[in-house]
């Protein structure tokens, strides 16, 4: 009986012991898992979208890419339309009086600057403008250029300074910075 006493000892220390190892192992195995990098939902959904952002990139570069040929030809296509050098300040002239008076304004100063726009063949003309009249009128002058046949982009308008006291009155001055464009050229 004694015997037998020892050997339930024994058998009980084994169990306790193999109980204590795998504790520990279980310990160990926690430890390296709490360690180890643990990348969170929110990680996850931030690279989700940026991922979709990076996706749309490429489709948009695609679609860049794909319809560039088009997009060279609709170019060419304006540059071919815009009228030549040799008949720049005078067509400007001429057109900006014509809209004026369609408008019911007056042309009161009237500048010009030409700049080359290298390997283009283009030049750039830059028109600096008073007009006078009253606001209707000033509105229907810029529609004018945005309706004419010729490519302006108006940079801006300024209220001009008045040089003369008795101007009649709902009468304003209105300074345009106005860019069009030519084929260089005769």
């Amino acid at each position: 009986m004694h015997g037998d006493f020892t050997l339930r000892k024994r058998a009980i220390q084994v169990v306790v012991g193999l109980l204590l190892a795998a504790d520990i192992g279980l310990a160990f195995y926690s430890w390296q898992l709490s360690s180890s990098p643990h990348t969170s939902q929110r990680v996850f959904d931030e690279q989700a979208v940026k991922l979709g952002v990076l996706n749309n990139d490429i489709k948009s570069a695609q679609f860049i890419r794909d319809h560039m040929p088009a997009t060279r030809k609709d170019c060419e296509k304006f540059e071919q339309s815009l009228a030549r050098e040799s008949t720049s300040s005078s067509s400007i002239t001429a057109e900006l009086d014509e809209v004026a008076k369609k408008s019911g304004l007056q042309v009161v100063t009237l500048s010009f600057r030409q700049k080359e726009i290298p390997n283009r063949g283009m030049a750039e003309m830059t028109v600096e403008a008073t007009v006078s009249g009253s606001y209707g009128s000033v509105v229907r002058f810029v529609n004018g250029l945005q309706r004419s046949q010729r490519f302006y982009v108006v940079d801006g308008l300024a209220l001009a300074t008045d040089a003369q006291p008795q101007a009649a009155t709902g009468t304003i001055r209105v300074g345009l910075h106005v860019r069009t464009y030519f084929r260089e050229g005769a």
